[in-house]
């Protein structure tokens, strides 16, 4: 396994969660990651992702203004702190390391990335 997410749990609404991100393998060390999450019965759902360098994001309407994507470098690590969750978060989430080391057009697309974490389960009780 590459990638490995971890940090869900149970959270009541309202509620903070961050999620973790680990390249044990240096897939995105250069790269673009992203976050996913599926419900189920649902499709997947991308919902934001961090340049190489962390100079640019980019977040779903979804969960933008709830949902940070953050970097560090130093250890390889990618983090998605998600705040005010609410019951509809509910999903079991996921990281992805991109294609490209920049944002592309279609940076929303599961086609863009090439190495996927497991996922890690987020249920936000009501």
């Amino acid at each position: 396994v590459q990638l490995q997410a971890s940090g869900g749990g149970l959270v009541q609404a309202g509620g903070s969660l961050r999620l973790s991100c680990a390249d044990s393998r240096r897939t995105f060390s250069n790269n673009a990651v992203g976050w996913f999450r599926q419900a189920p019965g649902k499709e997947r759902e991308f919902l934001a992702a961090i340049s190489w360098n962390g100079g640019n994001t980019h977040y779903a309407d979804s969960v933008k203004g709830r949902f940070t994507i953050s970097r560090d470098r130093a250890v390889n690590m990618v983090y998605l702190q998600m705040n005010s969750l609410k019951p509809e978060d509910t999903a079991v989430y996921y990281c992805a390391s991109a294609r490209t080391a920049d944002l592309r057009f279609n940076i929303e697309a599961s086609r863009e990335y090439r190495y996927w974490g497991q996922g890690t389960l987020v249920t936000v009780s009501s």
